[in-house]
């Protein structure tokens, strides 16, 4: 459904994008996670045919989106992260002046529309003014819009950014309901445990590299052997923490089982190779070293831990 082949895209001296290829089947959900600037949006925004690549191709169901970019976007669907509304139209409306773009009558549009906000839980709203709608029920009007014209691929950049639990779960119902209607979703999110529910595969991305694409059980299960560890340790104050801090990391990498160290504000997460019993000689080894240790545990591995690993715990986009 979705092929790209050494994708770049670069600005001026930045390369945002760098020699990306990524092949997604069709009917899967694909989850797409980074660090910020990892270059998962402007990834999303070639795809969709808003941005334009400065080298290789991105085919989705054989139509090529860097040459064939009109063609291409009768193919894909587009939710983005925030979208504005239009004063003084109604839901209906609202869905009916976006059909006219694909060429659609209105009789068509309001024959679709009926089954596309039965689905996103809005068919008591189409008589509703768009801009009255809450940021949830406007995130789900988003893609019933983004499914008028029936597109063979769905892109969410970060589809649940500001809502609350609610609005969250009502989101992650109506993407489930996609996929077992076998649509094709390419979705970011920084709710690693609400894509691991979902996603039939994922992607990690830092710096403009797919780091890892695959099953969500399979990257678990080859990452078996590898655990984060989390730590925290107390200093007598603020300039001791400054120099701890880099006197730990110094000590930390030394170890031969340690692959990793991230400081974050409130803890420590260390990348460590070990077993439980290499885990206890690592806190043998730190209190062997006047380290005081307040906080030290082992985390099961999971896609929200795995992340953490690969990208050294930076916050998701």
């Amino acid at each position: 459904m979705l092929t790209i082949e050494n994708l770049t895209k670069q600005y001026g001296k930045f390369l945002a994008v760098d020699h990306l290829s990524l092949h997604i089947d069709k009917g899967e959900i694909y989850g797409f996670v980074g660090p910020n600037g990892a270059g998962k949006t402007t990834t999303m925004r070639i795809i969709c045919g808003l941005l334009k690549a400065t080298s290789g191709s991105v085919l989705v169901d054989g139509v090529d989106a860097v040459k064939q970019p009109d063609n291409m976007k009768r193919k894909v669907g587009y939710v983005p992260d925030f979208f504005g509304v239009y004063d003084n139209l109604k839901v209906m409306e609202y869905m009916e002046f976006y059909g006219s773009m694909y060429g659609m009558s209105r009789k068509e549009v309001d024959a679709i529309s009926e089954g596309l906000l039965e689905m996103v839980n809005l068919s008591d709203k189409k008589d509703v003014y768009v801009d009255t709608l809450s940021r949830g029920m406007k995130q789900r009007l988003c893609v019933a819009r983004a499914l008028i014209h029936d597109p063979d691929l769905l892109v969410l950049d970060e589809p649940n950014s500001g809502l609350d639990p609610r609005a969250r779960f009502e989101m992650k119902e109506v993407l489930k309901n996609l996929g077992s209607m076998g649509k094709t979703i390419l979705i970011s999110s920084h709710i690693l445990p609400e894509l691991s529910e979902m996603c039939t595969s994922i992607g990690i991305m830092e710096h403009g590299h797919l780091v890892t694409s695959g099953k969500v059980e399979d990257i678990i299960d080859a990452s078996k052997g590898k655990q984060l560890i989390h730590m925290r340790v107390i200093y007598a104050d603020r300039e001791e923490g400054q120099s701890g801090n880099e006197r730990l990391n110094l000590l930390l990498k030394e170890h031969p089982f340690v692959e990793k160290v991230s400081f974050t504000e409130d803890e420590i997460l260390i990348g460590f190779m070990g077993d439980e019993y290499e885990a206890a000689r690592l806190l043998k080894y730190l209190l062997e070293h006047q380290v005081l240790v307040s906080q030290f545990y082992r985390e099961k591995e999971d896609l929200e831990s795995l992340f953490l690993e690969i990208t050294g715990g930076e916050a998701d986009e």
